[in-house]
């Protein structure tokens, strides 16, 4: 059983797809260029303008990295570039729609191959229900600078509404100023709650700007690339000279003294913030996707995945060492902090401007992601991990229309609904487990097929670069708060228990080896297993370790006690119904190899 799941794909067969017209294939016309504009779009954007703010001043569950944040920017980029390096020689060996989905098919076999894919769809999709309502926030930043008021109930989600009703309730009660305490921002979304019409007696709370921009850009991908491409092209440059206004600008404002102290939380702060700001390079790896429909993508693919990286890297420390220079660390603890750096100096202008650049910086990134996640349903499908209609191409456009249309309604419904706090943190835990397995996949194949043309080797020998990629994610991993890792090994086991109720058996690769077409009981079991410790791992109270939530499922009284104890009896369900089906998996007689 173990083997049969560890099937991998050869990438003769993969190249073959894309190559010799079987299947359905993309169109391939993107230059370097265009590749690069892809990359430097996906990542400047929602990170940037927003998450360097809370990075550097520190959150509830994570400390700030102060000044000491321009370190932090380095030490993300180091372990970007690592698995950058490995991206660059897979993509230029396996130049085909798929991203990490395709490469560790090939190196590290199917169920690895279903994990990955799974996982990806927090990078892109997840990811983009983020950037969608940081998109919505400066939007709305933006109208209220022309002195247009937009409906606080149609520009928030439920949850974010309901925090922040909270929050200025009890700041009232105690007799103090809410706005001085909590801010304007936190008080216009209290009120979005006080001010919802009602349906049934249940408020009306929706951030329709996140949903529009999602179902505008999701008919712009469908008409097909290469107008994706020109359009990305252009919010590329207008973002850029709106970042070196910033910097030109800001410049002039910088105190030297307020880089003192400038690492105030020390190297826990450092590290912390470096684990949260990766959500600001979340997307140079989304080249890679596009390869089939690069011109020549042997050449191309390396010099765009880490020629956007150097890029944006740079920005990123030039940014950060000016923004931490115009006002102090502890001040930029705001959504919108490039527009509060000006906006406390007194320079109304500038912040209007600034809106204006994040507007164009999180367009850009919306594109790309949503590029990116179509095409992995498009690689998954085709290898028959999903229905076939997935696979299907637009006759007139060729395009992945199906998964386009679903992918765009799933983040625009979401990016209305969801909190993004609790997005950021998932998509950053998922995107570095995808990296950790892309690096692992180089090892893999230099030994595996060490005969097959690299146009592109990592540096170093077939571990070293890899083996520092896979430990620099892991160490970024390691900081992420508890919640990020209960919500993420769930999603992986709700994916689990999807392969092995479908997947499994309409696998392509697997059909030919002889698998059945419908699941043996023991799959069954195991599907039924992974379901239940998924719903179980979200069930239990996500900010608290291992320790702590026994203790809340064993004492009742104590907060937290009826989830823990609920979502904990799940799993317990979910691993004696997977022990029993992997024992009837392990004892049947061997299938064929």
């Amino acid at each position: 059983m173990i083997s049969d799941l560890l099937r991998r794909k050869s990438l003769d067969e993969i190249l073959a797809v894309s190559d010799d017209g079987h299947g359905p294939t993309l169109r391939r016309h993107l230059s370097v260029w265009a590749l690069t504009a892809l990359g430097i779009g996906a990542v400047i954007g929602a990170g940037i303008f927003s998450t360097v703010g809370t990075a550097a001043a520190g959150g509830a569950d994570h400390l700030g990295g102060g000044p000491a944040i321009m370190l932090s920017f380095v030490l993300t980029a180091v372990a970007c570039g690592f698995a950058g390096l490995c991206y660059a020689e897979l993509s230029s060996m396996v130049p085909i729609s798929g991203s990490a989905y395709t490469y560790s098919y090939a190196t590290l076999g199917e169920l690895a191959a279903w994990i990955i894919g799974w996982d990806l769809i927090i990078e892109y999709a997840v990811g983009n229900i983020a950037v969608a309502i940081s998109w919505s926030g400066y939007f709305q930043e933006l109208l209220r600078g022309f002195g247009i008021a937009w409906p606080p109930w149609l520009g928030i989600d439920y949850r974010s509404a309901a925090q922040a009703a909270v929050r200025v309730a009890e700041a009232t009660a105690a007799g103090g100023d809410a706005v001085a305490e909590l801010g304007a921002s936190t008080v216009r979304m209290a009120q979005a709650l006080a001010g919802a019409p009602h349906l049934v007696g249940v408020p009306i709370v929706f951030n329709l700007p996140a949903f529009l921009i999602v179902m505008g850009i999701t008919l712009v991908l469908v008409r097909g690339i290469r107008e994706s491409a020109g359009f990305n092209n252009w919010m590329v440059l207008l973002k850029l000279a709106i970042i070196g206004f910033f910097v030109v600008l800001g410049a002039f404002y910088v105190q030297p003294e307020n880089w003192t102290p400038f690492a105030p939380n020390g190297f826990k702060g450092i590290a912390s913030a470096a684990a949260i700001i990766f959500f600001a390079y979340i997307g140079f790896d989304a080249v890679s996707t596009a390869a089939e429909e690069s011109r020549n993508p042997q050449r191309d693919m390396p010099r765009a995945i880490l020629g956007s990286l150097a890029v944006c890297t740079l920005i990123y420390i030039v940014v950060a060492a000016v923004l931490t220079g115009m006002l102090p660390w502890n001040q930029l603890g705001t959504a919108e902090p490039l527009a509060t750096a000006f906006s406390n100096l007194g320079m109304g202008w500038p912040a209007l401007l600034i809106s204006l650049g994040a507007v164009f910086a999180t367009t850009s990134v919306l594109i790309v992601f949503q590029l990116g996640q179509p095409r992995i349903f498009f690689s998954m499908a085709r290898d028959g991990l999903l229905p076939a209609w997935a696979a299907r191409v637009h006759p007139r456009f060729r395009t992945p229309h199906v998964t386009t249309w679903i992918t765009g309604i799933f983040v625009a419904v979401l990016g209305g609904l969801a909190n993004i706090d609790e997005i950021v943190q998932l998509t950053n835990i998922g995107t570095l487990f995808a990296f950790v397995l892309v690096c692992f996949g180089v090892i893999v194949l230099r030994y595996t097929d060490p005969g097959r043309p690299r146009p592109f080797r990592v540096p170093g020998g077939a571990w070293l670069v890899p083996l520092a990629g896979a430990a620099c994610c892991v160490f970024l991993m390691v900081w992420l708060p508890p919640a990020s890792w209960w919500r993420f090994v769930g999603w992986l086991v709700i994916g689990a228990a999807i392969y092995a109720a479908y997947g499994w058996r309409t696998s392509v690769l697997g059909r030919r080896a002889g698998r059945p077409a419908s699941n043996p009981p023991f799959m069954n079991l195991l599907g039924l297993g992974f379901a239940l410790a998924g719903v179980g791992l979200f069930v239990i109270p996500h900010d608290a370790g291992i320790g702590e939530l026994l203790r809340e499922a064993i004492r009742a009284g104590v907060p937290g006690h009826g989830r823990a104890a609920v979502g904990g009896a799940m799993i317990l369900a979910g691993v004696a119904a997977l022990a029993i089906g992997a024992l009837a998996g392990l004892r049947r007689a061997p299938g064929p190899r």
